[in-house]
């Protein structure tokens, strides 16, 4: 365990303290070294299957040939049916610890349905998914700079991970639902991170109905969630939420706007 100094009043003082641990993993898909990806160290099969996933070189079990990840050596191994594209249009992600996407030909968002009929989702089941989460950040609380992620369904977490990048915790997500076969659409995801456009474009890609955080999103991926069925949620904190996109997706009643209002 390393020595901390913790300054107060002028003076530094020695303490026991941990720190989160970085890993750079390098990804061989099909003989080809495609990223490096900067993230946690535990469940790394999870991180990169979801992480081929969401950007569309995977999209079920059976397309995987191999699946190995060797940490002594910072390796994952992988052979997937079907050839990778000769050029790849690498985009880098936003935020700290930036991570990577890639923009793959004819790989269209699926639009998340708001149908007539379909189960709303009452406030109490988001405030019980984001109260859930915090406990279980458990790591955050040690000793800071984990972000963290569930997705959810009725207000039960189904799937937790967290990672020092809030875009890897989507990925590993993602991952462990494909390996598990547990189908995320139509379910809400919360995140402790601000909602960014790639991280909106991933939640569509899984069929994701509703995001939520304790922070905002950007313009971009308000812009995405409406065009795709999104709902967005941001500052979920104490009893309080703003929603950004779609809203009638959740049992709320709708006030009046100002202009009726006035």
């Amino acid at each position: 365990m390393p020595t901390i100094y913790a300054y107060h009043n002028c003076t530094l003082s020695p303490k026991e303290g941990a720190i989160v641990a970085e890993f750079p993993l390098r990804l061989i898909v099909n003989d080809r070294e495609l990223a490096t990806l900067i993230a946690s160290p535990h469940d790394l099969r999870f991180l990169v299957a979801g992480f081929l996933r969401v950007n569309g070189f995977v999209g079920h079990v059976d397309d995987f040939d191999l699946l190995s990840v060797c940490p002594d050596m910072s390796i994952a191994n992988v052979r997937v049916k079907g050839e990778i594209p000769e050029r790849l249009k690498p985009v880098l992600t936003s935020g700290c610890g930036t991570g990577i996407t890639f923009a793959l030909p004819g790989s269209d968002l699926p639009t998340v349905q708001v149908t007539q009929g379909q189960r709303t989702h009452p406030a109490a089941e988001l405030f019980s998914l984001m109260e859930e989460l915090a406990r279980r950040a458990e790591q955050y609380r040690t000793h800071g700079g984990i972000h963290s992620a569930a997705v959810g369904d009725g207000g039960k977490i189904l799937l937790y991970a967290e990672d020092l990048g809030r875009h890897n915790t989507f990925d590993r997500l993602a991952g462990e639902a494909l390996l598990k076969g547990i189908d995320l659409t139509g379910k809400s995801l919360v995140t402790s991170g601000r909602i960014s456009s790639e991280m909106a474009a991933k939640a569509a890609h899984l069929g994701i109905a509703i995001i939520a955080s304790r922070t905002s999103p950007t313009d971009m991926a308000v812009r995405l969630a409406e065009e795709q069925g999104i709902t967005i949620i941001g500052y979920l904190r104490g009893a309080r939420f703003m929603v950004y996109s779609h809203p009638e997706r959740l049992d709320c009643a709708v006030s009046p706007s100002r202009e009726q209002t006035g």
